[in-house]
């Protein structure tokens, strides 16, 4: 894959990056090759949309925990969070380790607990991206792409009796862990559903591309109210994304088989 184009030297200098550290940022493998790092400053491409802004603002002061922490925004010298296309974050260091499921779940827990206040935002309404609809679709608020896997599926959906709050919806590749701090929570994917829906997709997650066992999968769903069925709909937010995506193939459907086979069990 070859890098995206390096940050301008203005855009640089906007972050304060020529200021402090004179080394020529580096390509990081992560993020689709288009982030880039350089010292203890970090950025990447921004849309510079009303998600960008609101995590920026939250994400500047939300309460840290020996439990969990996020990077912190920079802002340009311009006094936004975003400049010519690109944002900048403080770096942390950490490895993501998607086999450690439990522990990925107690660092979701906590971050869980400090933005259960916060209040739902606009730009949750405004979004038609594949990931988008396929909570919605998950959620039953739109149309199921045709396909027999998510037929199977939505003939189980059962009301769930808990509260919406906002979100990380894509926690088991976006925790990250460093010996002696706290796991770091990256990449916040919000979405408006009940906790137990974020746990669960980390579970489907874990079983469908990490390794984890299905029968493991459902026992540690079923330590949750109404983990079977908040299963059940990962699936559904995860397998419909595939179909929007245009990349649900007999692979994928072998994949997930086994996850989808126990959550019906």
């Amino acid at each position: 894959m070859m890098a995206a184009a390096r940050p301008s030297d203005a855009v640089l200098a906007e972050f304060g990056v020529l200021a402090t550290h004179r080394e020529e940022p580096l390509n990081l493998p992560g993020g689709r090759g288009l982030t880039w790092r350089a010292a203890d400053i970090v950025l990447r491409p921004s849309s510079g949309d009303g998600e960008t802004l609101w995590k920026a603002n939250i994400l500047a002061h939300l309460p840290h925990t020996s439990a969990f922490r996020t990077p912190r925004p920079i802002p340009s010298a311009s006094g936004g969070w975003t400049i010519d296309g690109w944002e900048a974050w403080h770096w942390l260091p950490g490895q993501t380790d998607e086999t450690r499921v439990t522990d990925v779940l107690a660092a979701g827990a906590a971050f869980h607990r400090t933005v259960a206040d916060l209040d739902r935002p606009d730009f949750l309404d405004a979004a038609v991206d594949p990931w988008a609809r396929s909570d919605r679709i998950a959620w039953e608020e739109e149309d199921l792409p045709p396909g027999g896997t998510l037929e199977r599926l939505a003939t189980a959906f059962r009301a769930v009796d808990a509260p919406a709050q906002i979100i990380h919806g894509d926690l088991l590749g976006n925790v990250m862990f460093e010996q002696g701090q706290p796991p770091t929570i990256i990449d916040w994917a919000p979405y408006w559903r009940p906790v137990g829906f974020a746990d669960a997709v980390v579970l489907a997650d874990a079983a469908c591309w990490h390794g984890l066992a299905p029968s493991e999968m459902l026992r540690l769903a079923d330590e949750r109210a109404d983990g079977r069925q908040y299963v059940i709909r990962a699936l559904v937010f995860r397998i419909a994304t595939f179909h929007l995506l245009g990349v649900w193939d007999a692979e994928m459907e072998a994949r997930h088989i086994p996850a989808v086979t126990a959550a019906l069990s």
